[in-house]
């Protein structure tokens, strides 16, 4: 253990922390802008709850079961860390460039934690009770979100030992958050008037300053992975606003050849589905790869959206559409676009790795898209049988932020009718 801390890796890090926090209340707004006049507050309230619930499971248990030493299997860590025990602010965590103090570290990942629960959250928009969320958020993160973390990221995960890449969260985060939306959104069933009512973004602006601050804040999540201030934190930060870029106008393009003219709403989409892909990869391609994972990313997500209407199933935000299909791709590309530069040795099939590698991350995403859809649907079903997990039909046609809030957004509808005259 060095002992002395890295002052450069520890500033980005304390910077790429306060990022990353950001994004949950940026999600917010991204989300708020996306759902009608009527549920934008508890659609705000999903995402900043899951702050202080995550948080007190996190620093209770979940940092010492995702981060200790593993306890056996290579599924979960130890107790070691129990209530953050023994660790200080001279306790150390070293980097591959030095150490940082693990205490930063600890909440670091916290955030992490914080924004994939908040993620969950849009896939049942407009029709869940505040109370079975509240309930859902901790059990979700320390029996879905805390075990999968390890397996990644901690010491002797198994699939960290199998040899799986994730940087930033593809797998942590993006297939996580969206096999349990999709776990949830089957839970709940569709909402009234799915497939028969536009149910169009009630705040475009809204979406794209949601949209804007999670890009500014995806910095901190991707760069600050690096846990050093190096050449490849830089090449990270490059390949998060390369795929960004090339995510909205993957978009856009699929919008203009198919529905004559590009939107707003498209432009936020294609960006964050550009930024949902490069997070599993932005340390293992080059920036000619992160321009193939955006644009891949883009133009597959764009029709990926609609999958919903076919299938039958309403994930009112396209969590699915989005996180798990974007995470989906960045995390697979790996196996083919891998630089051994970024990897330190690790090279994709395109780059004449062989597909061992593909094969890696394949397993990858089918042992935590299984996991994190299987836990989540047993957790939704007892709360849903234990208290109640959804609105009545009536309060969710007159509008959930009254009827669980006792508030509104806006003095007057959008319509120019008061909200609280719909429950007269």
């Amino acid at each position: 253990m060095p002992s002395t801390i890295d002052p450069a890796a520890t500033a980005l890090l304390i910077v790429s922390t306060a990022l990353v926090l950001l994004m949950t209340p940026a999600l917010a707004i991204f989300y708020g802008g996306m759902v009608r006049s009527t549920g934008v507050l508890n659609m705000l309230m999903m995402s900043f709850i899951s702050i202080p619930l995550v948080t007190v499971v996190w620093l209770l248990v979940g940092y010492s079961l995702a981060f200790d030493a593993d306890a056996g299997g290579g599924l979960i860590g130890g107790l070691d860390h129990l209530a953050l025990r023994g660790l200080d602010p001279t306790t150390l965590h070293e980097t591959s460039g030095g150490a940082v103090p693990e205490l930063l570290f600890a909440t670091f990942q916290l955030t992490f934690a914080v924004l994939t629960a908040a993620l969950v959250s849009g896939a049942i928009a407009d029709r869940a009770k505040f109370s079975g969320w509240m309930i859902f958020v901790p059990l979700w993160a320390l029996a879905v979100y805390v075990p999968i973390a390890h397996w990644v990221w901690g010491p002797d995960g198994w699939l960290a030992s199998f040899g799986a890449l994730d940087y930033a969260g593809g797998l942590v985060v993006e297939i996580a958050s969206g096999a349990s939306a999709l776990a949830l959104a089957l839970v709940l069933g569709p909402r009234v008037g799915f497939r028969v009512d536009a149910m169009r973004p009630h705040n475009l602006p809204f979406v794209l300053l949601g949209a804007g601050l999670l890009w500014f804040g995806w910095f901190g999540f991707n760069a600050g992975s690096a846990l050093a201030a190096d050449g490849i934190a830089a090449a990270v930060f490059l390949n998060t606003l390369v795929a960004g870029c090339l995510g909205m106008l993957g978009w856009l393009a699929v919008e203009q050849i198919r529905d004559g003219r590009p939107t707003t709403f498209g432009a936020a989409s294609g960006v964050v589905a550009g930024l949902v892909a490069i997070t599993p990869s932005c340390g293992s391609v080059s920036t000619l790869g992160a321009v193939v994972v955006g644009l891949a990313a883009g133009t597959v997500c764009s029709f990926a959206v609609s999958w919903k209407h076919r299938a039958g199933y309403d994930d009112s935000l396209d969590v699915v559409g989005v996180h798990f299909v974007g995470g989906v791709i960045g995390t697979v590309l790996i196996g083919l676009l891998a630089d051994r530069v970024m990897t330190g040795g690790v090279e994709g099939l395109l780059y004449g790795g062989g597909a061992a590698q593909l094969g890696k991350q394949l397993v990858g995403v089918l042992a935590v898209a299984a996991y994190a859809f299987g836990v989540s649907y047993v957790l939704g079903i007892a709360i849903d049988k234990i208290v109640g997990f959804r609105v009545s039909k009536e309060d969710e046609t007159a509008g959930i932020d009254y009827a669980l809030h006792a508030e509104t957004a806006y003095a007057e509808g959008v319509h120019g009718h008061s909200p609280r005259s719909t429950l007269s």
